[in-house]
């Protein structure tokens, strides 16, 4: 996938799916919303336990709730394809930065 995305395709789907499963009033994703919104992204075989789960795992700040920032590092987290693919796009770009200073 990040490979036909590249890497503001993929952030911005990351942003859709962000959005998909937040709440619409808190502006972050509380296990109500990702219950309720999980079947939008194919999760709906997720039990309660596991929907926690995910949260907990994500959850930095320790408010019960994914903000965005805390979603896309869990989602790469979740999707060791994406961190190998990340990193090849960063080792890209220090390549052409260090190409532009020497």
């Amino acid at each position: 996938m990040a490979d036909k995305l590249g890497g503001d395709g993929l952030i911005g789907e990351l942003c859709n799916g962000f959005n998909l499963l937040k709440d619409s009033n808190k502006g972050v994703i509380t296990f109500e919303s990702l219950k309720r919104n999980s079947a939008l992204l194919g999760l709906q075989d997720l039990s309660d336990d596991d929907l926690r789960s995910m949260l907990e795992e994500g959850d930095f700040d320790g408010d019960g709730a994914l903000n965005q920032m805390e979603f896309c590092v869990l989602m790469f987290r979740l999707s060791p394809e994406l961190m190998d693919e990340s990193r090849l796009w960063l080792e890209q770009a220090l390549q052409q930065e260090l190409k532009h200073c020497y």
